[in-house]
């Protein structure tokens, strides 16, 4: 079922965005709502605001990145209802490969480092800390799973498998590319990016072209660069804080096949003010909601 009433027909429903058909055959009008997700659940309620937030974050960083690969969006004029949230988009054939660049320890790649030594499978030094930064960063692809389950990580091998070998190696070099730049620059105005989940689609042509959304709170992990510390505590402004309400404070069993509590208020207006500094940080500006 729809979010919005467009009067459009829908494509497909995401955790997040929806994506409709859009007079041109070859576009597609795609809107972020304001849900939120973690492990996999859509979390109740929403997050006002958010997904103007996400949208016109994505926008900044595809301006950033423009000379470092092409990207997906065609126009935002959009209708009025979804203004601010939504693009007209390229119909794009996606790789079935989510591209996640590492630049630091953490997340699943610490617990997979404190069992084997390893981030999907790639040896790391011995002694490395919960937010160090690694020696390189790290192409660490994974599987895109159905709605409700878990991605996979997977090596690089597995990546040539499913797009050829020419095509994978092309991925791996525009995720790092796009976070070796979207992390100088992130840097330089006080934030740390930790890592992140790209998207990459191919037009008929062949040209690979970056797609969905872009660095943000949603698809990356943002630390505060002054407060930043390894082993210690690492005050994010991304959706790390919800994940940690529900593995902590929530009283949840991530393990049990029970849904998520509701969010209280305090979350809900946390993260949305964590979404918009990090927003204020990056672009210099404000984000009138």
């Amino acid at each position: 079922m729809s979010r919005f009433d467009l009067g459009l027909p829908l494509i497909h429903s995401g955790k997040v965005r929806e994506l409709y058909a859009f007079m041109d055959p070859s576009a597609m009008l795609m809107v972020a709502s304001d849900a939120i997700s973690a492990y996999d659940f859509v979390l109740t309620p929403d997050v006002p605001g958010k997904g103007v937030v996400l949208t016109q974050l994505s926008l900044w960083w595809f301006d950033q990145l423009a000379d470092v690969v092409e990207n997906h969006v065609l126009s935002t004029d959009v209708p009025t209802a979804v203004r601010g949230r939504a693009v007209v988009c390229e119909r794009l054939r996606m790789f079935p490969v989510e591209c996640v660049a590492r630049g630091y320890l953490t997340g699943s790649g610490w617990a997979e480092y404190q069992r084997s030594g390893t981030v999907c499978g790639i040896a790391l030094p011995e002694g490395l800390r919960d937010g160090d930064r690694l020696p390189e960063p790290l192409f660490t692809p994974a599987t895109k799973a159905p709605q409700g389950e878990h991605d996979e990580n997977v090596d690089f091998a597995t990546v040539v498998e499913l797009v050829g070998a020419d095509t994978a190696e092309e991925l791996r070099r525009l995720t790092l590319e796009v976070y070796r730049t979207g992390e100088r620059i992130a840097r330089e105005r006080g934030i740390i990016l930790a890592d992140t989940k790209l998207e990459f689609g191919s037009r008929a042509d062949g040209t690979i072209v970056l797609a969905d959304e872009v660095l943000t709170p949603d698809s990356s992990r943002f630390w505060d660069a002054e407060r930043w510390q390894p082993g210690a505590s690492l005050p994010s402004f991304d959706k790390q804080y919800v994940r940690d309400w529900l593995t902590t404070a929530s009283g949840w069993d991530r393990a049990s096949d029970t849904p998520p509590p509701p969010l209280p208020e305090d979350v809900v207006r946390a993260t949305r003010e964590r979404y918009l500094e990090a927003y204020r940080r990056l672009t210099g500006s404000e984000l009138r909601l």
